[in-house]
């Protein structure tokens, strides 16, 4: 049977977070769930009593944080952890881990239940075949801990730029699971480190030379080629050599520099016309991969000069 297959039958078997959760602390959260890409939620705050309870398995990742000074313990299988929170402190339960959790007073906790897609995405960016989380209580991870006050403290998701700034914050997230808590990290099989062939590569590249004034997402450029966003990670970079969100970024800045070359439209309007929102986010990245500011080449173009980055 496909691995793909035996994973699907696998995560249909777990219980939901928020189910499991909601059962186990007794009281609704604070603020309703923040439902993200890939089923990503954000839950708090969830202020609760005393915990002591048997966890089922749950289908996603469920990251924590909390503010008290209560003694907690986790155990589950041979691993058993038991600390008191702190300000600096990440709560860890991988997806598929069952274990006894127990809270000795009253806490206000923070939630992020994240599913193992957008995990394994992250991971593929980096040319990784697979990563597991180890379960951890309170861990000292102040990289993790800030991510999750930034997450808290966006809970009511209104415009495109603050669900890109949350959605962005989640991927750093992951990046920093992987960094510091992961159990293990599985390198790709040789069958599995083929890049894109021809024709999906060309398929993909043209997408983007067709979409540059819109949101190009991981997913959506995934679709493209039939792939799922992890694998297509991986086959990208392998085949174009970096990583789509770099490529798709000389893409933007090349044809950039061609209307500001034509002079014909105001600068703000060219970011637009490349897929920038504002034109400091495009001044930004401008100015790092030409080295010089919208304005100044313009300038330059202006003078005479010809100045650096060739896409």
């Amino acid at each position: 049977m496909a691995a793909s297959v035996i994973s699907s039958q696998r995560t249909t078997a777990l219980r939901p977070a928020f189910e499991v959760m909601a059962a186990a602390l007794g009281l609704p959260p604070l603020v309703a769930p923040v439902a993200l890409d890939d089923g990503t939620t954000l839950m708090g705050p969830w202020p609760h009593g005393a915990v002591h309870v048997r966890l089922p398995a749950m289908c996603s990742h469920v990251v924590m944080t909390a503010q008290g000074d209560q003694k907690t313990s986790w155990r589950s299988g041979a691993a058993r952890f038991c600390t008191r929170l702190n300000p600096h402190g990440v709560m860890l339960i991988p997806e598929g881990h069952p274990g006894v959790w127990q809270v000795f007073g009253a806490q206000t906790a923070f939630h992020v239940y994240l599913p193992d897609a957008r995990l394994q995405a992250v991971a593929g960016e980096t040319g990784l075949a697979r990563v597991e989380l180890a379960d951890c209580t309170c861990a000292a991870d102040r990289v993790a801990s800030r991510i999750l006050a930034m997450l808290s403290a966006s809970l009511r998701v209104g415009d495109a730029i603050e669900r890109l700034f949350v959605e962005r914050a989640i991927d750093l997230l992951c990046a920093q699971l992987i960094r510091v808590h992961a159990s293990t990290r599985v390198q790709p099989e040789r069958w599995r480190t083929r890049g894109l062939a021809d024709w999906q590569l060309t398929r993909v590249t043209d997408y983007m030379r067709g979409h540059l004034d819109q949101s190009i997402g991981l997913r959506d450029l995934a679709a493209v080629v039939g792939l799922s966003r992890f694998h297509f990670c991986t086959a990208f970079r392998l085949a174009a050599g970096r990583t789509p969100r770099e490529f798709l970024t000389e893409l933007r800045i090349g044809r950039a520099r061609q209307l500001l070359e034509q002079r014909a439209m105001p600068i703000i309007e060219v970011a637009f016309a490349v897929g920038y929102q504002s034109a400091s986010a495009f001044s930004a990245t401008f100015r790092r991969c030409v080295g010089t500011t919208p304005r100044e080449f313009r300038r330059g173009i202006g003078n005479g000069r010809s100045q650096g980055f060739s896409p």
